[in-house]
């Protein structure tokens, strides 16, 4: 039995503001967390562009493990990661509410059972 999930997503043609606004990435991310009953410890946020391109990342810690995302705004990319632990909290579902609240259409998942 797996002691965790691990969905380790690449998503394409995302709009600029979209990989630009790492605010509105941090609240989807959050309440896909809290909508799948995970526990939120933290959040963190940061936009880059003084000294490198354009994008930013965002990271929520869970109890439950962790959600990541990093963008690269001039080339419409968005890398995603979600790593829950345990059988309350789904990873598929957590990624479903981000997928569905930033209306990501090209994307391609892969999935990982860790230990």
């Amino acid at each position: 039995m797996a002691k965790g999930r691990h969905l380790i997503v690449d998503c394409t043609n995302v709009p600029m503001e979209t990989c630009l606004d790492d605010k509105r990435l941090m609240e989807v991310m959050a309440e896909a967390a809290w909508s799948a009953n995970a526990n939120v410890i933290s959040t963190s946020r940061y936009r880059f562009g003084h000294n490198s391109p354009p994008g930013c990342t965002v990271f929520i810690l869970l109890d439950e493990s962790h959600i990541s995302a990093h963008t690269y705004a001039q080339e419409g990319k968005v890398a995603i990661d979600v790593f829950t632990c345990g059988e309350r909290v789904k990873s598929e579902d957590i990624l479903e509410t981000i997928i569905n609240k930033l209306k990501l259409e090209d994307y391609a998942v892969r999935a990982l059972d860790r230990f």
